[in-house]
């Protein structure tokens, strides 16, 4: 019972590790779609971010409903930080409800150049919810995490060991389809967009102007150039 807590603290914190899917909270609900996100402002910046939102957020959430399984919320809130000592970041995650976030910070804003950029990345992290990445990495996390401290207890190793295995198995498990879940997210985020009316193949530029992770072993992301290719092949097909 013991090591089954330490393992499920572990998938926790281990969760944070998968880049632009991040767990805020469990559950599902249903609510009826809101009205569009809007924030309070007069920057240039925050009249982007409105403009697309307003474009963008009622188009995921109706794919949302056409794709996914009754019950599941597809009520986004779209939340905009404007706190400019926070890094480039946009993420998925939940709140205690199961109701789907996207979390924008301003500085991620205003790294996109253009509305189809901006598009696209909003339309990107609500596919993850969309195709259910979020579970699918709590459950693969969960079940490294176990395999890894109970591999660790049948070697006979302590407590440091059992931690050990533990976290390195939730690092796997966690990791284990994030490249994958990353091309899905990118094509879906590529209908999403072009059914708001922007072009998604410029919206990929985006990933012209980020480190490319390459293809390293483990690595939360798929190449940039792979990710710009699914797009293109993506909106081929439109």
């Amino acid at each position: 019972m013991t090591m089954i807590f330490r393992t499920t603290a572990a998938c926790a914190a281990l969760l944070a590790l998968t880049a632009c899917v991040v767990p805020e909270g469990t559950g599902t609900s249903t609510a009826a779609p809101s009205a569009t996100t809007t924030v309070a402002g007069t920057s240039g910046t925050v009249q982007r971010f409105n403009r697309v939102v307003a474009r963008t957020e009622r188009v995921a959430e109706q794919v949302c409903r056409d794709r996914v399984r009754s019950g599941t919320n597809c009520d986004f809130r779209i939340v905009y930080v404007s706190d400019p000592r926070q890094p480039a970041n946009a993420y998925q995650s939940e709140d205690a409800s199961g109701r789907p976030v996207l979390t924008f910070t301003a500085a991620l804003v205003e790294d996109t150049r253009n509305d189809d950029e901006l598009a696209f990345v909003l339309g990107h992290e609500a596919a993850h919810h969309i195709r259910g990445h979020l579970t699918q990495t709590r459950q693969t996390a969960t079940i490294g995490a176990l395999a890894g401290g109970t591999l660790a207890v049948l070697l006979g190793g302590g407590q440091s060991a059992v931690d050990a295995g533990v976290n390195l198995g939730g690092t796997v498990g966690a990791r284990a389809y994030s490249k994958d879940h990353e091309l899905e997210a990118d094509a879906l985020g590529a209908r999403i967009a072009h059914n708001a009316g922007y072009d998604p193949v410029k919206g990929a530029a985006f990933f012209q102007r980020i480190p490319d992770p390459g293809d390293r072993f483990l690595g939360s992301h798929p190449p940039n150039a792979q990710r710009i290719e699914t797009v293109r092949r993506t909106a081929a097909s439109f």
